[in-house]
């Protein structure tokens, strides 16, 4: 998916959630979502890695294993392993791929119990990786709604939304940080705001990227900060550019602060 496709999904879901939510507030739950999207396809990812050549209800299997489940010994190596690799453990029942199945009875008190137990199954080595991260998320969801049931119709259309999104890397460009440009871009009037006051636009990013890696091309190692970071994106365009001169990725070291919790969250 090109960016212009995804900027027009992104449009035609805003149009439509035009009348539940807040223009400003609907980047909350897009980004709140397409990141639990990624974490969840992540951990489906990890799991099936070694079962590229295995028929496909072996693989069904193995995902219907991701149970939280203490009185079950493989149930808690699985847990073990998730934690202990990839920070999380997220059970089968709250993937992000499961709702999306046809016979799922995926409703808005679903999502409120899979945030709760993220929270609560972060490792404790990830903490601050990962801790409180869908606080926004999680805060909203009163607000999509009238009741459970319309809020539940209103998470289903955002989650139909982000489906398509791709989350795993393979594109060129930052998936959640293009989305967190074009939405501040197109909702900031709304504010009164103009949006260069929340985001360096990805050209002027691009550019200032150029420069540093020109200049620091001979270095071993690099130390990039940004004191008001926002998504991070720019972080994330400077690593790129001088990633090209340093072959140890390890090597580039990234260090942010930002004032607002919500946007601090999208840098983490």
């Amino acid at each position: 998916m090109n960016k212009q496709q995804l900027a027009n999904k992104i449009w035609a879901s805003a149009n439509k959630m035009r009348s539940k939510i807040d223009a400003n507030e609907y980047k909350d739950y897009i980004l709140g979502l397409i990141f639990y999207k990624f974490l969840s396809d992540n951990e489906v990812s990890y799991i099936l890695k070694d079962m590229k050549g295995a028929p496909d209800d072996e693989k069904h299997a193995a995902l219907e294993s991701l149970v939280e489940n203490y009185e079950d010994e493989n149930a808690k190596v699985i847990i073990d392993y998730c934690r202990n690799n990839i920070g999380y453990f997220i059970e089968y029942k709250n993937l992000f791929s499961t709702w999306l199945l046809p016979d799922s009875s995926f409703t808005v008190a679903d999502l409120s119990v899979a945030l709760n137990s993220f929270d609560r199954l972060v490792s404790q080595n990830y903490k601050a990786v990962y801790d409180g991260i869908f606080k926004t998320l999680q805060a909203g969801l009163s607000k999509l709604g009238e009741n459970p049931a319309s809020q539940t119709r209103a998470l289903k259309d955002l989650i139909k939304l982000i489906k398509d999104i791709p989350t795993d890397g393979s594109q060129d460009y930052d998936v959640l940080g293009y989305v967190y440009e074009y939405l501040i871009g197109n909702f900031a009037a709304s504010a009164g705001k103009k949006a260069g006051e929340f985001y360096t636009p990805h050209e002027v990013a691009i550019v200032m990227s150029e420069i540093v890696a020109e200049h620091h091309k001979e270095k071993r190692q690099i130390e990039i900060y940004d004191p008001t970071s926002g998504s991070g994106s720019l972080l994330i365009t400077i690593g790129k550019s001088v990633g090209r001169h340093i072959a140890d990725k390890n090597r580039v070291k990234y260090y942010a602060q930002e004032l607002k919790e919500n946007t601090y969250n999208l840098t983490r």
